[in-house]
């Protein structure tokens, strides 16, 4: 009997620790439905921006644009070292784990998803992904095509239309068998441009039980004094952020670990591969984010923590429309930090985890039933 071929075609490859482990967790949510099923993964080719850039069109001078941009952070030197050597050599050590050395196979595949993070995000400025149609579903490398709690992130209908994509993507968009989306602004997306009402489903860090199931994640403690983590990228946190959480962590006798990025306040840039991470999520007394993964990797901890949402009028790269639905969803807009100086209110008060859990467990038998449903569909189109 021919197992089934799988082929997740995911941010999978951008080099940081929310790509890697919700492509990861989408596959292991896969092979927990289906553990016959062979998965893998599957590459998208760039597309043309469809906005100005402010990115150089070559390779090699966006990575010296990066070096430059990652050494004017205000950070020591030696944590500056230790960023450019995490980036260097990201790819090589790390992106193995999440089984990307696996090769597709050859010939059509039984179920392609696209699917989780932002693969849906056409009308933005990073030339790495642009407005790329294989994100698309274009060209069709599955019997069955599905989508996984795609994202369009920040791109909305008005910039869908003043981009003049609307009729492409209607057309691409009702090529899908099943489609699925993580956030309200793309649900509204697809319904405008489908007329079909797409599923809402938490992304794969949320909906694998990675705390409970996955052994990869070290038992050890990592750090032996008491900690809080910053997780954002370098140099967003303004410099009235970064003095507030630095007073806080001494008022409490903790070290400041940061991860992912370089920030000013922090005694330690750290270097570590996925899984570790969040083992210091777990043994940390707290965590300070402006990202999307970071809200999710606190919760999935069970952590104290407060996130940064910032609006796009003010910032090129804005996470309003993302984790504003994330936190409402999770029962959690009270995590939203407004007033820097309500930063230790927020760092103090504990989650309520069972009302955490509570969400968690309804929202991952939606994602199983969801999953369950899209193999069952692959069985029916060999028959």
């Amino acid at each position: 009997m021919t197992s089934t071929t799988v082929g997740i075609m995911s941010m999978q490859r951008i080099y940081n620790y929310g790509s890697s482990l919700q492509a990861y967790g989408l596959r292991r949510l896969v092979e927990s439905v289906d553990p016959g099923a062979a998965v893998s993964y599957l590459e998208y080719r760039p597309g043309q921006t469809l906005v100005p850039s402010a990115q150089p069109s070559s390779p090699v001078l966006r990575s010296v644009a990066k070096v430059r941009e990652y050494g004017q952070a205000k950070a020591p030197l030696i944590d500056k070292l230790r960023f450019f050597r995490h980036k260097g050599r990201y790819g090589r050590r790390y992106l193995p784990m999440l089984g990307l050395d696996d090769a597709p196979g050859s010939g059509p595949l039984s179920l392609q998803i696209i699917g989780s993070d932002e693969v849906f995000n056409c009308v933005q400025d990073n030339t790495n992904v642009g407005y790329s149609r294989d994100l698309f579903g274009q060209p069709r490398r599955g019997r069955v095509l599905a989508s996984y709690a795609a994202s369009f992130g920040n791109t909305t209908l008005e910039k869908v239309q003043s981009s003049g994509i609307e009729q492409s993507l209607s057309e691409d968009l009702a090529g899908f068998d099943h489609l699925s989306v993580r956030d309200r602004n793309s649900a509204e997306l697809v319904r405008t441009l489908t007329g079909r009402t797409p599923e809402i489903h938490v992304d794969p860090v949320l909906a694998y039980p990675f705390m409970g199931e996955e052994p990869r994640i070290p038992r050890g403690r990592r750090h032996p004094r008491p900690f809080l983590i910053v997780y954002g990228y370098s140099g967003r946190l303004s410099s009235q952020e970064n003095a507030e959480l630095r007073r806080f962590a001494d008022s409490c006798g903790a070290d400041i670990l940061s991860f992912g990025g370089l920030q000013e306040c922090a005694d330690r840039f750290v270097d570590c591969d996925p899984f570790e991470l969040l083992a210091y999520f777990r043994d940390c007394i707290g965590v300070v984010t402006d990202t999307f993964h970071g809200t999710i990797f606190s919760v999935i901890t069970g952590k104290p923590f407060c996130t940064i949402v910032r609006a796009s009028a003010s910032h090129g790269y804005g996470n309003e429309e993302k984790l504003g639905y994330l936190l409402d969803l999770l029962g959690l807009p009270d995590r939203r930090l407004d007033r820097v100086g309500s930063l230790g209110d927020a760092l103090t008060e504990p989650l309520d985890r069972t009302m955490i859990e509570t969400t968690l467990a309804e929202e991952r038998r939606r994602t199983t039933a969801y999953l369950r449903s899209i193999l069952a569909d692959v069985e029916g189109t060999s028959r």
